[in-house]
């Protein structure tokens, strides 16, 4: 499955007799939350899961592999249950979507491919994209049937803090966030500012155009070089807290940089696990120091 859909190939294969199942993940990083805009209107059928409390843990130690950083991978054992309540089943493709950019819209696309789902995709332009072409939008609440996905951990690769550190030396490590927040100049929410060093900028914002649509694939793979992506160079991404960056993972895949069998590796923790130890050190600058 494509990992990403336009909204007319999703009308049609929400009106077949083989429905996908929706998700709704609308979220902002300061707020306000994105039930109220769901509850406003959605797609027919989309069930809402939030970022914060569905699609990641609660923060454990700092030094913790998995539980580090603001939104560290949710255990398997919740997620399933919390997938399963959305009526997410193995055998069923799922399209999951934002009002924004995708970027969002990619963290559940990573979750359920590291999940094991083998068949999900983020809609392409998101709600507002859904919205301009006059298709259908609901403000009545889904009763799906449980799910049956059983979820089986590893489908996509991570990396720590010290393999994140270790790509940044010998391979490549794209750092999603904001280019004044990787250069240091502000940091809204963590205690740090700045960047992994050797870390290269790869802001997820210039994945997309104005409207929130994903550029085309060979402008994708123009902007993998720039960042020093391909030749079998081996890549992970990161972010703040490990949302947005998963952005970076369906892009490559998108401009064919990486192949779903060899995706790129995410650190879960991000730059929220990295700066909250003061062991570790920080670049500040445009360059990757």
């Amino acid at each position: 499955m494509d990992p990403l859909i336009a909204p007319d190939r999703l009308a049609e294969s929400l009106a077949s007799a083989t429905p996908p199942t929706v998700l709704d993940v609308r979220w902002r990083l300061t707020g306000p939350p994105g039930r109220a805009d769901y509850d406003a209107g959605h797609l027919p059928g989309a069930v809402f899961l939030d970022v914060d409390s569905d699609l990641a843990s609660r923060p454990g130690p700092i030094d913790h592999p998995g539980r580090g950083g603001r939104h560290p991978l949710p255990d398997p054992v919740a997620l399933q249950r919390v997938l399963r309540s959305a009526g997410v089943r193995g055998g069923v493709p799922v399209v999951a979507y934002d009002d924004a950019d995708g970027s969002v819209a990619a963290r559940a696309w990573w979750l359920l491919r590291w999940a094991g789902h083998p068949r999900v995709a983020v809609l392409d332009g998101g709600y507002r994209e859904w919205v301009a072409r006059s298709l259908p939008v609901t403000s009545e609440l889904p009763a799906p049937p449980p799910g049956t996905f059983t979820v089986r951990p590893g489908g996509m690769p991570v990396v720590d803090a010290e393999q994140a550190a270790a790509l940044a030396r010998n391979g490549a490590l794209l750092d999603a966030r904001a280019q004044p927040r990787y250069r240091g100049e502000v940091e809204p929410v963590d205690p740090r500012a700045g960047h992994i060093p050797g870390a290269r900028s790869a802001p997820f914002s210039a994945l997309s155009d104005t409207d929130g649509r994903w550029l085309p694939p060979a402008r994708l793979a123009e902007l993998a070089t720039t960042w020093g992506v391909g030749g079998g160079v081996p890549v992970a991404a990161y972010c703040g807290s490990g949302v947005t960056s998963c952005a970076l993972v369906l892009a490559l895949e998108v401009a064919g940089v990486t192949t779903p069998q060899a995706p790129a590796a995410l650190y879960p923790g991000s730059w929220s696990q990295w700066c909250a130890d003061p062991a570790r050190p920080i670049a500040t600058g445009a360059a990757p120091g």
